[in-house]
């Protein structure tokens, strides 16, 4: 270690963002004019034809070719908006929202803390998997055909300025208004001295015990440092040689402890402290007898894809399970840590994981604002969140015979979280109880640590009934607490499968066989969008649909048997399943609103999607588009599709949503010459869903359900202007700006006071408005 030179903080330029997103906070202006595709290809870091020239040698043409010649003919980045860098901009959405001063304050604590995480799992997957790729020379599947080198310089550079732009809210938006609202951050040397003594106490006695120091040394190899966890690294001298030499330590902060401590209200002052600083301000005591020169925090991001050969091995929960413990330890691709941490740390730290300086990420403020979403959870103060949403309970039932009824009656539709997700339970509840059930099957992709459809499955099984669950061990990031549940069930007798080899099971089914009143068996379903976790039910806005169609229950009933057997799936009238049928059919669909709109009949495409990133379907939809055909999509995250290029793309329009309900529905609409086909899906429009996932679009048959679907889930979505942004054909998005005279619609709010309207059904008598709609058929 070289002798203690001069401590200069290191600090990154105050830029305001990134290439691909540099625009001012809030509303932005609407598009003067719709690019060129020069243009396009310029805002993607490089114009398709010099990038190319660089590696051929060629000399590029003179211009681009016009967005009216052939698709082959165009350049594929003119074509296609780059996946990462339009997640970034799917990111930066996230972000404005907790720089958005109309909404409450710890809403916006909240949304940077989503903002932080969500960059922290980017990296762990999708920078990891580029940087794999540029390690190994190999291309990649990019539709827009960027070299992975290329494509990482860019994110290094887009998410240097965005976790500026992060650290920034964080100092100079939100840490006034808390401190405002009597929630106020302090540095630790500025605490009254009744705060500090109280410090000091709890640091003795809660913080101090569970502290390890570590040297860095020769006798002491530098530590492996698990994934994301908080340190310290320590600069310290020893006064007692005559040779001033920095040694470094390492200080873990457990991750047992909060990260932010609220202090007792003290001579009637309050304040909040990072642990982290409590940490800082007593390593003294961690290191007697030497001299702390310098500590700054810092943790290191690693590489969290899991690699399992499911051909090679012979158990694959045995197999996950090692990777898991693997990933805590996985290959690092980023560091950050403090604006002013000293030189010779940053050298050491980065020489010794392996990292590039573009890896290395300062932070002005705390390093992992992804944990002050304890902030968020633990402060009362009601007045600085949204009002709580208690979903709405339309359906229920004192009975199974009373149930099983109702769903021979008609389709039920259910769109969580404005209704309650309680429904579903039921479902399944009474099946596991209902001495006339048989059969069980059900699809688990994230069941969470707590779930009470799951113990329901236990149950059912336990009562001797035939179960099945289809369990999806490679669920990122939900691994243990699937492998944990899977355990149970086998243990209780369910009948666990873990998918087909090399394919993640994705699709949200449920098969119920019941033996009726006449002895014959009668199948029940659900499917829906969204996962079986009664907790994101609550957050995720997702549509399901429970219903008793005999030709519905038979082909649910081949998909199960196709997924634990090994028999493919046969031709079927109404589902869509990947990765057989989904990607033929959805193309298929394309190609006949073109050719209901050359024949002029009515025609039209609407969709509302997570992601949308398959270069099939996109060029499918540009041609659409040529056609004439009006396409309206509502993408939440990624879209590596251009909307808006006259020539190209100028009938399609994209909106995303970021609102306190993550929009997590998929839905996809044709107007098929005036006889609309509606369908509600697992699977987003990319390559992942449509050929390396089984997933499940099921159609609604029901014509007032499917009005329901294309007016609330979809018609909301579409024409939300307060909460909706305009994606342009660079991958940015800006908020869009109403008429004088237009109403302000906010989809998730609209929703929210519509579902509220409605009375109650409750197993004692109270009866919903569409449970009477029912009972009047009935009679």
């Amino acid at each position: 270690m070289s002798e203690l030179p001069e401590l200069q903080p290191m600090r990154l330029p105050d830029d305001s963002f990134g290439r691909l997103q540099r625009q001012p906070d809030g509303p932005a202006p609407a598009a003067s004019g719709a690019p060129t595709s020069a243009e396009v290809a310029a805002s993607s870091g490089s114009t398709p034809s010099t990038s190319t020239a660089a590696q051929t040698g060629s000399t590029p043409p003179s211009t681009p070719a016009p967005l009216t010649a052939p698709l082959a003919s165009i350049d594929r980045p003119t074509l296609f908006v780059n996946r990462e860098q339009s997640w970034l901009a799917f990111n930066r959405r996230v972000l404005e929202e907790a720089q958005d001063a109309s909404n409450p304050l710890l809403e916006r604590v909240k949304f940077l803390a989503i903002a932080s995480t969500n960059l922290d799992e980017f990296f762990e997957i999708r920078v990891a998997g580029v940087m794999e790729l540029v390690d190994a020379g190999l291309q990649g599947e990019n539709p827009d055909g960027i070299k992975p080198q290329e494509e990482l310089e860019r994110i290094r550079a887009d998410a240097q300025t965005f976790t500026a732009a992060m650290h920034r809210t964080w100092r100079e938006q939100l840490v006034p208004e808390l401190a405002k609202a009597g929630i106020e951050f302090r540095p630790i040397r500025q605490l009254s001295q009744a705060q500090q003594k109280w410090v000091d106490g709890w640091f003795h006695r809660e913080i101090y015990p569970i502290l390890t120091p570590l040297a860095v040394d020769p006798a002491h190899p530098f530590p492996v440092l698990l994934n994301k966890s908080l340190n310290l690294a320590v600069l310290l001298l020893d006064p007692r040689q005559a040779r001033r030499t920095l040694r470094m330590a390492v200080v873990q902060v457990p991750r047992t402890l909060p990260r932010i401590r609220k202090l007792p209200e003290i001579e009637g002052q309050r304040a909040f402290v990072f642990t982290a600083d409590v940490v800082r301000e007593n390593l003294r005591e961690l290191f007697p007898g030497l001299e702390v020169v310098h500590a700054s925090t810092f943790r290191v991001t690693r590489d969290s894809n899991l690699d399992v050969d499911e051909v090679q091995t012979t158990d694959l929960m045995s197999s996950i399970e090692k990777e898991l413990v693997k990933r805590r330890r996985g290959e690092p691709i980023r560091l950050e840590i403090d604006n002013g941490a000293h030189p010779d740390v940053v050298e050491r730290f980065t020489r010794a994981l392996n990292l590039e300086p573009d890896d290395v990420y300062f932070c002005d403020g705390p390093v992992n604002l992804g944990r002050i979403m304890e902030l968020y959870q633990t402060t009362e103060q009601p007045e600085l969140k949204d009002p709580p949403v208690q979903p709405r309970r339309v359906w229920s039932w004192g009975s199974a015979d009373e149930m099983f009824a109702d769903l021979r009656e008609g389709d039920i539709l259910l769109h969580h979280p404005y209704e309650s997700f309680t429904t579903v339970e039921d479902f399944i509840r009474f099946a596991a109880r209902d001495p006339k059930v048989q059969a069980i099957k059900q699809t688990i992709y994230r069941a969470g640590s707590k779930n009470p459809l799951v113990e329901a499955l236990i149950e059912a099984a336990q009562q001797k009934k035939q179960v099945t669950a289809i369990v999806e061990l490679k669920a990122r990031f939900d691994e243990e607490a699937n492998i944990q549940w899977a355990r149970r069930m086998e243990q209780a007798g369910v009948h666990v499968v873990y998918g087909i080899v090399g394919l993640k099971t994705h699709a949200k089914c449920t098969l119920v066989v019941r033996r009726e009143d006449d002895g014959s068996l009668r199948r029940y379903c659900h499917l829906g969008t969204g996962n079986y976790n009664p907790s994101t039910a609550r957050l995720y806005t997702d549509i399901g649909l429970l219903t008793a169609r005999a030709d519905i229950g038979e082909e649910v009933a081949e998909t199960f048997n196709m997924i634990t057997g090994y028999s493919r799936v046969p031709q079927m009238e109404h589902l869509l399943v990947a990765p057989f049928t989904l990607r033929d059919k959805v193309l298929q669909l394309i190609r006949n609103e073109i050719e209901h709109k050359k024949a002029g009949r009515p025609a039209g495409i609407k969709a509302k999607l997570n992601n949308l990133a398959d270069a099939q379907v996109i060029l499918a939809l540009y041609e659409a588009s040529r056609a004439g055909v009006r396409i309206e999509l509502c993408v939440r995250s990624v879209c590596c599709l251009r909307p808006g290029l006259p020539g190209l793309s100028d009938q399609i329009s994209v909106v995303a949503i970021v609102d306190r309900f993550l929009e997590h529905s998929r839905v996809y609409y044709f107007e098929n010459a005036g006889n609309p086909l509606v369908y509600l899906s697992s699977a987003d429009w990319m390559a992942r869903n449509l050929d390396r996932r089984v997933e499940v679009a099921a159609p609604i048959l029901d014509p007032e359900l499917k009005k329901r679907v294309v007016d609330e889930v979809l018609g909301a979505a579409l024409r939300d202007n307060v909460k909706g942004r305009r994606v342009l054909a660079s991958g940015a998005s800006e908020r869009i700006v109403r008429a004088d005279a237009e109403p302000a619609l906010r989809s998730q709010q609209a929703l929210l006071e519509m579902t509220m309207k409605q009375p109650e059904s409750t197993p004692e008598g109270s009866v919903s408005e569409p449970q009477k709609r029912r009972k009047k058929k009935k009679r």
